[in-house]
C-alpha cells in the first residue's frame, strides 16, 4: 500500500502492547509513532522514546478540522524535546492539529520538526501558497 509511516495513539493501546505493536509496525518496514492527544502527559512516553521513530503531538483534541490550537501544546512540545535529548534518542517531533503561521515558530523553536496543517492550508484559496508562509513562519 505505499505506508511508510504509522503512528498509534498511546490512549488506544494497552500499555502492555505498546511495545508489541510497535515492534509490529517497523517489522513490516515502517516508521513508527506514538500520538498523544492534549489531555495526556508526555511524559508517559518515557518508556517508548528508545524504541520509537517520532511522536504525534495533537494541538487539537483529535474528531474534527478547524479547531482552535491549544496553547499547552507548544509547552509539551519543549518537555518533550528536553526528554528526547536526555535520553540521547533520535525520535522527530510532529505537531498536528491548530498549527498555523501564528505558532509555527514556537513550535519548530520548541523542537516540532514536522508540522501537519490541514484547515490552515486546505481552507486557503492558494494552497500550495499557504504551505509557503508556513514553512517562512516556522523560519523567521
Amino acid at each position: 500500500m505505499g505506508v511508510e509511516w504509522l503512528s498509534v495513539h498511546i490512549e488506544a493501546v494497552p500499555k502492555r502492547q505498546m511495545a508489541r505493536t510497535v515492534s509490529h509496525i517497523k517489522a513490516c518496514g515502517m516508521k513508527a509513532g506514538i500520538a498523544v492527544n492534549p489531555a495526556t502527559p508526555v511524559e508517559s512516553l518515557i518508556d517508548y522514546l528508545h524504541i520509537i521513530d517520532y511522536v504525534v503531538i495533537m494541538g487539537v483534541n483529535p474528531g474534527f478540522s478547524g479547531q482552535k490550537f491549544i496553547e499547552g501544546t507548544v509547552e509539551k512540545v519543549s518537555v518533550l524535546s528536553e526528554m528526547i535529548a536526555a535520553s540521547e534518542t533520535d525520535v522527530l517531533i510532529q505537531v498536528d492539529g491548530g498549527v498555523s503561521t501564528s505558532n509555527a515558530k514556537a513550535l519548530y523553536d520548541a523542537g516540532a520538526r514536522c508540522l501537519v496543517a490541514g484547515s490552515a492550508v486546505m481552507s486557503q484559496p492558494d494552497p500550495e501558497a499557504a504551505v509557503q508562509r508556513i514553512l517562512a513562519a516556522a523560519r523567521s
